[in-house]
């Protein structure tokens, strides 16, 4: 079991969208003070707090803590924010949604170098490489929320 919440089919085609380097979150210390705090807290699926959290609340706690931007709550509502990107335009920052099964799906946050942080549902708050064989074959999108 790996996964979040129930989201939205993906898309059959992506479509890359350059967004102006103005609007774009920048590169915050804050977000990683933000792991550092919740690294090893364990997965609990509906939980908000450090006893457990799930991935979209993970998500959700660090973007108001590093950028002080409220994000909804689920998956699929967070799926739905900013616009997607390609591979060639992902910074630190960006949204990484994951299609673990037919209908559910995991995000994180990537933070470069083929790196994103996320709440696992086997190993709790953790750094993952996106290029490991598992997330790379359930990789969904990459999406940019914007100030």
């Amino acid at each position: 079991m790996t996964a979040c919440s129930s989201g939205p089919e993906p898309a059959e085609h992506a479509v890359a969208v350059t967004v102006p380097p103005a609007k774009t979150l920048a590169s915050k210390p804050e977000l990683l003070q933000f792991y550092n705090e919740w690294h090893g807290t364990p997965y609990r699926l509906g939980g908000t707090q450090k006893s457990g959290i799930d991935c979209s609340a993970f998500v959700q706690k660090a973007f108001v803590e590093a950028y002080q931007l409220a994000l909804p709550r689920t998956t699929k509502q967070q799926s739905k924010q900013g616009v997607e990107l390609g591979w060639n335009e992902a910074k630190q920052g960006d949204l990484v949604f994951f299609k673990t099964r037919r209908t559910t799906y995991h995000v994180g946050i990537y933070l470069g170098n083929k790196q994103f942080m996320h709440a696992s549902t086997s190993k709790g708050v953790i750094i993952s490489r996106i290029d490991n064989p598992y997330w790379a074959s359930k990789f969904w999108q990459i999406r940019r929320v914007t100030l």
